[in-house]
């Protein structure tokens, strides 16, 4: 197996924002403002489509109003699906360009165009582009988490739960993979294929931070729990799992394992959901400190905090975070995001 890793900025490189703050509602004040916002919605003929990783309240709204709440792959496929006119996207930038690559003549917004994410500003397409000149005879595949120019210079797009079968079927083909952005989950799948992968140095900046010694101590500490990783997180940390997947495949883990606990080493955002389908299960975040670390966490993505019911009244009102791609970067990145769906209708990511 060969891995190569190219001279990318490094993850130290990019500039996280502080978490935002919002004005603190009272109930009487927070029920009006979900008023406001489904009158809005419904004036707008617009829909929901939020992130595993976004507050538990739009969460909570996508579902009460025939939205959708779902990973990455799945708000693609919804996205396609729905008859709204208007998709409103409550995640971060890669995600609603990817809603706009696919539905061009639907309007796409987003409470905050600036939520972007560091696997995406640690890719830019140009420096992306000359490495993928100098490896000509690799098959390009990139991961979701990329702006839409990134995505027209690939042959394929995967997210995590596809990922896997995507590189196992290219490498019964004989093919040699070019991957980018995230190296841990690049790892992960040559760990996991056998695949001959070249490796773009990025990195998320949440997944990261978890500890493989902090996890140790609280695993200790709950020996009945089971461990449930994303593989964007460092392989260490990866190594100590139970189920290692996608959030769909975590949140499914949840509810078909016969554990009481789990230690969740991911995104804290994905316990909302988690608590929805499995009141009865004990979540424990892992843990992202150090010393003295035990069952708490501060994994939740800057960008995904950006996404708030304030700023979400204010896209609906005025549509001013509209989501534009030139045309021809939409076309060249629908071919390989076309291709994946086509993969996944044929042949289902894995459990």
């Amino acid at each position: 197996m060969v891995e190569s890793i190219c001279a990318a900025p490094t993850i130290r490189s990019i500039e996280v924002p502080p978490p935002p703050t919002w004005p603190e509602l009272s109930e009487e004040a927070r029920a009006a403002l979900r008023a406001r916002i489904l009158r809005l919605l419904a004036e707008r003929r617009a829909v929901l489509v939020a992130h595993y990783y976004t507050d538990g309240e739009l969460q909570s709204l996508a579902e009460e109003t025939g939205g959708c709440v779902a990973d990455s792959l799945e708000m693609a496929r919804f996205g396609t699906e729905s008859d709204a006119e208007t998709l409103v996207v409550c995640g971060v930038r890669f995600m609603g360009e990817t809603a706009k690559i696919l539905n061009p003549e639907k309007r796409v917004l987003m409470p905050d165009l600036r939520a972007t994410c560091s696997l995406d500003e640690g890719c830019p397409a140009d420096q992306f582009s000359a490495f993928c000149d100098a490896h000509p005879d690799h098959t390009v595949v990139v991961y979701a988490n990329t702006s839409a120019a990134v995505k027209a210079r690939a042959d394929w797009v995967v997210t995590s739960s596809i990922a896997l079968p995507v590189v196992e079927h290219l490498t019964a083909r004989g093919e040699k993979i070019l991957w980018a952005p995230d190296r841990h989950l690049g790892r992960y799948i040559e760990r996991m294929t056998g695949a001959e992968m070249l490796l773009w140095n990025g990195a998320c900046v949440v997944h990261e931070e978890f500890k493989s010694f902090a996890l140790e101590r609280v695993r200790r500490l709950h020996p009945d729990a089971a461990v449930l990783v994303h593989p964007e997180a460092p392989a260490e940390v990866v190594d100590q799992a139970d189920v290692v997947g996608s959030t769909t495949q975590l949140i499914r883990a949840v509810v078909e394992l016969p554990h009481p606990k789990f230690i969740v080493a991911t995104d804290a955002g994905i316990l909302w959901k988690m608590r929805q389908v499995a009141p009865d299960k004990t979540l424990i975040p892992a843990p992202t400190a150090g010393a003295g670390a035990t069952c708490e966490s501060c994994a939740h993505c800057p960008w995904m905090a950006m996404n708030a019911l304030q700023n979400l009244e204010q896209v609906l009102l005025t549509g001013d975070q509209e989501i534009q791609i030139d045309p021809a970067i939409r076309e060249r990145a629908l071919i390989p995001i076309r291709r994946m769906l086509d993969f996944a209708r044929q042949r289902p990511a894995r459990a």
